[in-house]
């Protein structure tokens, strides 16, 4: 179970009481869902009360888009990113 207080400032904010399981599948749908990223290479991950994505990107400026959207998910703060460029 993630740590994430209730986000009031979020318009689509995970909740205390989601699964890592269902909290990763929001995450990952909603990157596969934005049409302006390839999305394929990354790979979500949870550690703790923070949502890792890794893996490859293809342009300049995808690395930030993907925490964007991350975040539009589960909140700023809670994304940490080990995407690379390639």
């Amino acid at each position: 179970m993630l740590g994430f207080p209730a986000f009031t400032d979020h318009e689509e904010p995970i909740r205390q009481g989601h699964s890592d399981a269902a909290t990763l599948a929001s995450v990952a749908s909603a990157l596969h869902a934005a049409g302006d990223i390839e999305a394929g290479e990354i790979i979500v991950g949870i550690s703790g009360s923070y949502i890792i994505l890794e893996g490859f990107v293809r342009r300049r400026g995808d690395v930030e888009r993907a925490v964007e959207i991350t975040e539009s998910v589960v909140g700023r703060g809670y994304v940490r990113s080990r995407l690379l460029r390639r």
